[in-house]
């Protein structure tokens, strides 16, 4: 840094956020400031490349602009990166979910937390329609509105309403059947959904205080979805009792 002083604060400054970008600083400038400016949709890619956005983020910033989201396929199937990793995941309960929140793939571990996923038809399988139409089974009120809320901001974020049919249709149903959910998407908040804390009840090993750890898979949709507890506390114990149960059945 010249004059060897010392940043006093993080991120970067304007002028390196401009180069980066290929822009002049003052164009950067002014468009941080609100001027009423219409950036193409090149800038606004440059740019969030520069600020480090995440694909969500980016395809909001375009959707601001009038222009469309820079398309990524929506899963079907799981990523074999992915379907490795849950692979690995025995002791712990794991899901694969596309950016639709559909569960794709799940170990025998989420089987024994929430449900029997593999009974329940496939249009079900999705934990949007869990927190907002369905039961949302053990987890209390005010845990359940906070996971809503951290879900509709990333639903948002993903970039892909309205140009997904099937994104729109979730939202279309889910705003229809819901007015908490409708209330939410009206909010237009955009946030990427990662680590977060609940409390939920199982049937037969009590209260569990879960740490839910939100995995991306690269160049992918898909996420991974693990839950985990601190070691040596009532909910790691009983996350061993109900694995040492899996094993005793031989599946769910």
């Amino acid at each position: 840094m010249a004059g060897g002083g010392r940043r006093q604060t993080r991120g970067l400054r304007r002028a390196e956020v401009a180069e980066r970008a290929g822009v002049s600083l003052d164009y950067y400038t002014r468009l941080e400031q609100g001027r009423r400016l219409r950036p193409s949709r090149q800038v606004v890619i440059a740019l969030a490349r520069a600020l480090h956005l995440s694909d969500g983020e980016r395809n909001y910033l375009l959707g601001l602009v009038g222009e469309a989201a820079v398309p990524v396929p929506m899963s079907r199937t799981t990523d074999a990166s992915a379907r490795r990793l849950l692979d690995q995941l025995d002791a712990v309960p794991a899901m694969v979910l596309n950016s639709r929140y559909d569960i794709l793939a799940w170990n025998r571990m989420l089987d024994a937390l929430v449900a029997n996923l593999a009974e329940l038809p496939e249009h079900e399988r999705n934990t949007l329609r869990w927190l907002f139409t369905g039961p949302a089974a053990g987890i209390g009120p005010r845990d359940r509105a906070r996971l809503g809320r951290r879900c509709v901001a990333d639903l948002r974020g993903a970039g892909r309403y309205p140009d997904d049919p099937g994104v729109r249709q979730l939202v279309t149903e889910l705003s229809r059947e819901s007015g908490e959910f409708a209330e939410l998407w009206e909010r237009h908040d955009v946030g990427v959904h990662r680590t977060v804390t609940k409390r939920m009840v199982h049937p037969d090993v009590g209260a569990l205080d879960l740490s839910c750890e939100v995995l991306a898979v690269p160049d992918s949709d898909q996420r991974v979805m693990v839950y985990t507890a601190a070691p040596g506390t009532g909910t790691d114990r009983a996350l061993r009792g109900l694995w040492a149960r899996v094993g005793e059945r031989g599946g769910c």
